[in-house]
């Protein structure tokens, strides 16, 4: 059996997670949404060359629907996953993904009245059980305190509602690639992301260093080279998507998404690696179970 899809979605995890960090330190002294912009505008050259190379599939409605619905909340997700890095440890926030095959099951069941499986069952327990044990450094002060503190935590919160707007754009993304084709989709996608944010991105942001920094324009902020920092991880997030929908078109979506959250467990070494985050035992156990809930309740669908 071909494993091949296994090396591609373990090497996206990885891509995903290492984009993250390094866009985590780069926030230091910048505006996040510069930072999410330069991201995205870096990762531009790969995903045009690949438009390129790939064929063409023949579109139709149901191509431009999916692709139309999903972009503008594709664009909010941009902002809300880079403030979650910027506010809070990778180790806090990142497992917060495991979240949105939950969210899907939720929606199946609300329109479609699909019921839970017992694995979907147990894979939603284990979630719950990891979401506590992230916090459970806290459970001296209270049996409620470690749930009570992801709400405190901004970016844990920005985390969650990626997650349920991830529900939402994944499906699309499935069907706007049933009427396309998986890399075709990805390059098309993220470069139409680029054009719906970047012109907020970049007035945001500059409105932002505007207010901390006494003025700046677009010319005096790439003059300043910070911008640069975005480079590697924009180059790291191109090769997530290429290499994701490369493993897609190999095997079933479950299959490929349950390999690729992965990222999770990796951001929290990251996260220990490069910021020295505190309580990581605890995290990364939370995060694992949180993990293992994630493959269940994928697997179960």
């Amino acid at each position: 059996m071909d494993y091949m899809w296994v090396v591609l979605a373990f090497a996206s995890a990885v891509f995903l997670a290492a984009s993250d960090a390094l866009t985590k330190r780069s926030l230091e002294g910048d505006d996040e949404h510069l930072a999410a912009g330069f991201r995205l505008l870096y990762s531009l050259p790969l995903l045009v060359i690949t438009l390129f190379i790939i064929p063409v599939p023949r579109l139709d409605a149901g191509f431009y629907t999916a692709f139309c619905i999903a972009l503008p909340i594709e664009a909010v997700t941009v902002v809300l996953y880079i403030k979650a890095l910027k506010e809070s440890p990778l180790s806090l926030t990142m497992p917060f993904l495991a979240l949105t095959p939950i969210f899907l099951i939720f929606f199946s069941y609300v329109l479609l009245g699909e019921k839970v499986s017992l694995t979907g069952a147990a894979g939603i327990l284990l979630i719950a059980v990891g979401s506590y044990v992230l916090n459970i450094s806290r459970v001296k002060e209270g049996l409620c305190q470690p749930l009570r503190a992801i709400t405190k935590e901004k970016g844990a919160v920005y985390m969650i509602i990626v997650a349920l707007l991830y529900s939402i754009t994944s499906s699309m993304g499935k069907l706007a690639i049933e009427h396309s084709s998986p890399l075709f989709f990805g390059a098309v996608y993220y470069i139409g992301l680029n054009l719906v944010y970047l012109p907020y991105g970049l007035t945001r942001g500059l409105a932002g260093n505007s207010t901390r920094r006494g003025g700046a324009s677009l010319r005096q902020y790439l003059a300043s080279g910070r911008h640069r920092r975005q480079i590697v991880p924009g180059v790291f997030y191109s090769v997530m998507v290429l290499t994701h929908m490369a493993a897609m078109k190999l095997t079933k979506v479950a299959y490929m998404v349950s390999v690729k959250r992965s990222s999770l467990l990796i951001s929290i070494l990251f996260g220990y690696l490069f910021f020295r985050e505190d309580n990581i035992r605890y995290r990364f156990l939370g995060a694992l179970l949180m993990f293992a809930g994630f493959v269940l309740v994928v697997g179960s669908r």
